[in-house]
């Protein structure tokens, strides 16, 4: 890609993301992941009433008297972007790619956390870790992030979630709020690294898939390339059969996402590439507020 068409892409995504993260998302955003971490203060001496499981022996020793650790909500957040970079992310066939559309709601998310003062980092991950990019504040940090999002060119095709979770947990000592954007292609089970991870962090999905891979359309011989295989084959779109079959595949798919998510109680949201994408983050911002 040219520079000249890259730092205009770049502008674009700015534009369109910048803007709905603050007129849309700045209270939403807020109130979802604010506050839900807490980080030590200091310490006092204990009083009646107080929980003997906040007692710092250490200090307690030095004193010869008891004292308590006075924690407080955390005023700032660090956000990790956990991106998926495989094979399957660059397939679209109503009007963009999922690679695209995440990378737009990544923009949006990262916009979101620095009108908040909140750090943004980005693990780009395959079936291993690609690339990792140390949390920062400020917009120029977030311009880079886009480029790397747009240009960046991943050496394997293939998917592993449980991969980038993994590394969260070596990589991120304190707790902070981790979007998985992915299409969650991936034929290794993830629950372990995911259960280990939300259980220190803050973990939310955020699926995205091209609806064609629901509802396979009825439009004859047609020739299919697995991206992250590259196994080709043809099928016949014609054949009910084939199609029911495919949408039976696709609805067991979904259930063993939906049901390892659920199981470690992982906020999730399952976003098209023609869906309004504002429409669905809103609504899961909603649901993290009840």
């Amino acid at each position: 890609m040219e520079t000249t068409e890259l730092l205009k892409k770049v502008r674009k995504i700015e534009i369109k993301t910048l803007g709905l993260s603050q007129n849309i998302f700045a209270g939403q955003y807020h109130s979802a992941f604010k506050g839900r971490g807490m980080a030590f203060s200091e310490v006092r001496e204990y009083q009646y009433g107080d929980d003997v499981r906040d007692i710092d022996w250490n200090v307690t020793g030095r004193f010869h008297r008891p004292y308590v650790k006075v924690f407080e909500e955390e005023r700032e957040l660090t956000v990790m972007l956990l991106i998926d970079v495989s094979g399957s992310l660059d397939f679209g066939t109503l009007g963009q790619l999922k690679r695209e559309c995440a990378t737009e709601i990544a923009a949006i998310l990262a916009f979101s956390a620095i009108q908040n003062n909140d750090k943004i980092g980005v693990i780009f991950f395959s079936d291993r870790i690609e690339k990792y990019i140390a949390p920062k504040k400020g917009r120029k940090h977030i311009l880079y992030l886009i480029r790397e999002m747009l240009t960046f060119t991943p050496n394997s095709k293939k998917t592993d979630v449980g991969v980038s979770l993994e590394y969260l947990n070596k990589v991120m000592k304190r707790r902070c709020t981790a979007f998985v954007i992915s299409d969650f292609y991936t034929r290794k089970d993830f629950s372990q690294e995911l259960r280990i991870a939300n259980k220190k962090h803050d973990v939310v999905a955020i699926q995205v898939y091209d609806p064609r891979a629901k509802d396979m359309p009825d439009i004859g011989l047609m020739k299919v390339i697995d991206a992250e295989t590259g196994h080709e084959m043809y099928v016949d779109t014609h054949d009910v059969r084939l199609r029911k079959e495919h949408k039976r595949y696709w609805m067991e798919r979904e259930k063993r996402l939906h049901d390892t998510l659920s199981q470690s109680r992982v906020d999730s949201v399952a976003i098209a590439t023609d869906d309004d994408y504002v429409k669905m983050l809103m609504s899961l911002f909603a649901k993290r507020n009840r």
